[in-house]
């Protein structure tokens, strides 16, 4: 294979093929004059060196059917290179993490030799407009490019919490709107990041009133063919959206339900039950692994796209959290189906509740139940009533199965009929109540590879149970079981070893990217800028903020480490700009960046949301500024228990690699298309002074460096001359 291995770089061959029937009759049927008639498709088990290569050839042939048909399409060869290696890797079953520069074409270096396998497989991104990209574009792209025997068959799979419940509507329906609003201070399943809504910043103001956004999201129910809250022309609330739709751990499942024959969910996991290809979030394929892998259907391949998220997204959902409102909404919930005699129970998980809050509003940040913490902090009040809750929810548990919470929709003896709608709202609720008793015992039983931490905001505080080190986990329950592409244009350090792959055939790729940077990018650090902690720090810095946004013209994404270093910067430079600023926070995300795209001269301050994620090609970005070298907070709670656990090694080890994938993304927002020219400014002198410099470097795109402002402005000045001839 013709490519730069970074690391151990493990043989990518391995022996052995087995073809499968739908193998074979893509092999029997395939009929196309552009050279890919010979087609020797993947086998479903590792295969052979010839093998191999001839799925690589077919991949880039494939590929390059498509480019030719594309307008403007180019043979761009770091994606061809990337697409030989995914290909190659599906056939012998090798892990494959790949790092592909901005401009390479990634999507399409994975997604055509997934076609071609005969495999299914799942596409796990971590944003949304990926997610979009994929479905709406590249995966139709390469189904009509291709031109398959078969049609290309892809699904995109939501978390259940996006999808309106059709029973849900049908109580709502049935006993009034007013009857269902209750106490929604917290949903009895609140979603966990795995099963977050999916929804752009920004949208469509919902109508006022939350019995009229109700009453339309009802009519909505009614005419949608998919149920999905992306289809909706406005954006409900949430308090709204959570009485016509339910989480995971509330659902009963489709044989327990008496909406389950028509549920829009369970219509979309039928769906991509049966697709070649199913596009999810990163979340949910975290909450498949948490769930014993019942969430998705069964797979052979899995692309991370976005995988810098990897680690942090699975810490989140192999993790538990609680928080107050769970016990409100339960205690709501449970009222109106437990008998008299058990009211006092829901008074005592009402006041559980209430004491947790309580407890934790003056924690958020911080680690709990740490018997090592500095200073000492006693967490015996906290343990308590964590045991407290978890034996009383058990008890209302106990109460609502006394009561007949288990499914029956049949008349009783006494020829009765039956209220299905009652008998599915106490499924629900018991669902919930031995699941909130499950996940507080989790913080009682807790191991040594553990972290609990209190999150969130003092209003909205969210109690947490994290895995330390999620690489254990993984290698357990997924890098065994399926074939992994882990790709990005930012791949971590380390990343091999932080999730678990180390003891798995693994090959790791740098394809580089398409563009020019030496020549049309360079990185300044302002070496003679003082310590941030030194007196007179920040004036220094707003000044030299300031004459690179003149070099410039603005133009500028200005990145900040924090939201108080943003404001103070816009305070100070914002009166005698004579550019228009645009502040994060002064409106929505998207707006912003519309604003920023279309005022050319314009300038954008912001903090971490802005990191990643920016796609400004053009003339209105030429200049992107960084603060601060985005080293992570030394209190954050997770953090600080993997340094304990890497002991000595841990600035290395979890610091160092941390801030420079940070930097690198930052960086990335400059250079978007082949004709971007531009400066990254790095104001922050120990890019060019400390010892570990030499890592966060590695990290960034090859450009021309300098540590002279001189050499900035004559380079900004003749990258606008170029653009304006």
């Amino acid at each position: 294979m013709n490519s730069t291995l970074v690391g151990v770089g493990l043989t990518l061959l391995s022996a052995g093929v087995i073809a499968s029937g739908h193998d074979q009759y893509m092999e029997d049927n395939w009929d196309e004059p552009d050279g890919l008639d010979d087609l020797d498709v993947f086998g479903s088990s590792g295969g052979s060196e010839a093998e191999a290569r001839q799925a690589g050839d077919d991949g880039v042939s494939g590929l390059d059917k498509i480019t030719a048909q594309m307008s403007g399409g180019e043979h761009r060869p770091e994606q061809q290179e990337m697409c030989r290696a995914v290909a190659e890797a599906i056939v012998t079953r090798t892990h494959l993490v790949v790092q592909a520069g901005t401009g390479t074409g990634k999507s399409l270096a994975y997604l055509v030799p997934a076609a071609l396998s005969g495999k299914k497989v799942v596409v796990a991104t971590a944003t949304k407009a990926l997610q979009d990209q994929l479905a709406e574009k590249d995966l139709p792209q390469v189904e009509d490019g291709l031109g398959l025997p078969a049609p290309l068959d892809f699904a995109v799979l939501k978390g259940r919490s996006n999808y309106v419940c059709r029973q849900r509507v049908a109580e709502v329906g049935s006993g009034g709107i007013q009857a269902e609003l209750g106490d929604q201070g917290g949903r009895a399943d609140e979603p966990a990041p795995a099963e977050e809504i999916e929804r752009e910043e920004g949208e469509t103001a919902a109508p006022a009133g939350i019995v009229e956004e109700v009453r339309q999201l009802v009519a909505w129910s009614q005419t949608s063919q998919s149920g999905d809250r992306a289809d909706l022309s406005f954006e409900p609330s949430d308090r709204a959206w959570n009485m016509v739709s339910v989480g995971p751990r509330e659902c009963p499942g489709a044989f327990n339900c008496p909406s389950g024959g028509r549920c829009f969910a369970e219509a979309a996991r039928e769906r991509a039950s049966v697709a070649d290809v199913v596009v999810v979030n990163t979340h949910l394929y975290g909450a498949h692994l948490a769930s014993g892998g019942v969430v998705l259907p069964e797979h052979d391949v899995v692309v991370f796209d976005e995988a810098h998220e990897l680690e942090e997204v699975m810490t989140s959902s192999l993790g538990v959290e609680v928080t107050p409102g769970r016990f409100r909404s339960l205690v709501t919930s449970a009222r109106a189906l437990v008998e008299a005699r058990d009211a006092d129970l829901l008074d005592s998980l009402a006041s559980v509740g209430d004491q947790l809050g309580a407890l934790l509003g003056d924690r958020v940040g911080t680690r709990v139940l740490h018997d090592e913490a500095r200073p000492p902090v006693d967490d015996r009040e906290l343990a308590e009533l964590l045991i407290r809750g978890a034996e009383v929810s058990r008890r209302v548990t106990d109460a609502l199965r006394r009561t007949g919470a288990q499914r029956s929709f049949l008349p009783d003896d006494g020829g009765s009929e039956p209220d299905p709608d009652r008998a599915s709202r106490k499924t629900r609720t018991l669902q919930t109540a031995v699941h909130l008793a499950e996940d507080l015992h989790r913080f009682a039983t807790r191991g040594d590879g553990e972290v609990a931490w209190v999150d969130g905001t003092r209003r909205n505080v969210r109690l947490r149970l994290s895995p330390i080190d999620v690489g254990p986990v993984l290698s357990t329950m997924l890098w065994g079981e399926v074939t992994s592409v882990l790709t990005s244009a930012t791949i971590p350090p380390r990343i091999v070893e932080r999730v678990g792959l180390q003891a798995f055939p693994t090959e790791e790729l740098n394809v580089g990217s398409p563009f020019d940077y030496r020549s049309h990018a360079l990185l300044y650090v302002a070496r003679h800028l003082p310590d941030r902690r030194a007196a007179g720090a920040a004036e220094a810095l707003h000044e030299e903020l300031a004459q690179l946004l003149e070099a410039a013209g603005g133009r500028t994404l200005a990145l900040f480490t924090s939201k108080r270093a943003t404001e103070a910067a816009a305070a100070a430079l914002g009166p005698e700009l004579p550019y228009t600023l645009l502040l994060q926070g002064d409106l929505p995300k998207s707006l912003l960046l519309e604003k920023f795209a279309t005022d050319e001269t314009s300038c954008l301050f912001a903090t971490m949301g802005f990191w990643q994620g920016v796609d400004i090609p053009g003339r209105a970005l030429s200049l992107v500024t960084i603060d601060k070298l985005p080293f992570p907070r030394p209190d954050d709670p997770l953090l600080q228990a993997r340094r304990d656990r890497a002991g000595g090694g841990a600035f290395s080890l979890v610091d160092l690699p941390r801030a420079a994938t940070l930097l690198a993304q930052g960086s990335g927002r400059l250079i978007r298309n082949a004709d971007d020219r531009g400066v990254v400014a790095v104001l922050d002198p120990r890019l060019a002074t400390a010892s570990y410099r030499g890592v966060l470097l590695s990290a960034l795109p090859p450009m021309r460096r300098s540590v002279d402002i001189h050499e900035v402005e004559s380079f900004l000045r003749q990258a606008l001359e170029d653009e304006t001839a």
